[in-house]
């Protein structure tokens, strides 16, 4: 059950405020106030979660959000791969899915999974199981749910390509079973209703043998330890491919590879990513993005769009537009 309600002081002679925390329905699962979101994000950057709940199944899930108050946001996260967090936190409720959503089941040609079951993880349950056509997941960071968000892809395949079906539950706690054409999927785009929180897929592949199925895995993995900093703190691919070219050009062209702005970085090996070299901010971070965003605009009329997610508020005073717009030329 939750915790006896307490009140936030306010200025001197104001009514106290209600805490969220105390404002929420009883969970089953985990709440916690003030959560660090830094931790769980790749960038390793970013401020805390209002509240941040770890639903015990899906009922604990659909029954929080119906009850939950009128004007409460709710922000979802995976495992933080291809995500930015800004550095004033995030306000309302957000969600993290677990070890409940984590389970994968094989059904013929298909394989259920749960939305938090990392990607890799999916490729090699595919893989063991004799199912082709799903190594393409090895290459994608992240977990499913935020894969089937954005309609992730990598090495020439996407989701779309494997979808069968999908499962969700929206705002209001209702769960919804649809086929995978009605989430409208093309690249790196989903018309799924924004309010849904994915729970479960299902994918098709095709009967392999698991042994050629592990060698293109291999080559996968090969691939992008030689192209991509893949021990490096980063959020994966930056910006979406345009579709005149490949977005790593357009910012090589205009001189951006290696270049820095406070603590983040235009990787060297991959200039599609960015890196927090240590002591980045997560304003540090996107200033940087939006510098590169404006070099390639000036340069080519391209207009480069964000395929890291960036969720949260800034710090008081912080612009990472304006400090994009005014930087000189960083060291």
């Amino acid at each position: 059950m939750m915790p006896a309600e307490r009140l936030d002081a306010g200025p001197a002679g104001s009514v106290p405020r209600r805490r969220l925390i105390d404002r929420l329905p009883a969970v089953r699962g985990r709440l916690r106030a003030e959560a660090p979101l830094s931790a769980v994000t790749w960038f390793g950057v970013g401020g805390p979660a209002e509240v941040l709940f770890r639903p015990a199944d899906e009922a604990d899930l659909a029954a929080v959000l119906a009850a939950l108050p009128d004007g409460v946001p709710v922000t979802v996260i995976g495992v933080g791969s291809n995500l930015l967090v800004r550095d004033g936190g995030v306000r309302g409720l957000v969600i993290r899915l677990g070890r409940a959503f984590a389970g994968t089941r094989v059904e013929g040609e298909t394989l259920v999974a749960g939305a938090a079951v990392l990607d890799a993880s999916l490729a090699r349950v595919a893989r063991d199981a004799g199912l082709g056509g799903l190594e393409f997941f090895s290459g994608i960071p992240g977990t499913l749910g935020g894969a089937l968000r954005m309609n992730a892809g990598a090495y020439g395949r996407e989701v779309s390509d494997v979808l069968v079906s999908a499962r969700a539950v929206d705002r209001a706690g209702r769960i919804h079973d649809v086929p995978a054409a009605a989430l409208g999927l093309s690249y790196r785009h989903s018309e799924a209703p924004a309010d849904w929180i994915f729970t479960s897929a299902t994918v098709r592949g095709r009967p392999d043998d698991p042994a050629e199925i592990g060698a293109r895995m291999d080559a996968i993995r090969e691939a992008r330890q030689a192209s991509q900093p893949v021990r490096g703190r980063t959020g994966g691919s930056t910006f979406a491919n345009p579709p005149c070219c490949k977005a790593w050009e357009l910012i090589d062209k205009v001189g951006c590879r290696g270049l820095r702005l406070g603590g983040a970085q235009v990787s060297e090996r991959h200039c599609n990513f960015l890196l927090n070299t240590g002591t980045a901010s997560a304003a540090d971070i996107e200033a940087l993005g939006e510098l590169v965003r404006r070099r390639v605009r000036a340069a080519s009329g391209v207009d480069l769009r964000w395929e890291i997610r960036i969720i949260g508020d800034p710090l008081p005073g912080a612009d990472p537009a304006a400090t994009a717009a005014t930087e000189g030329e960083p060291s």
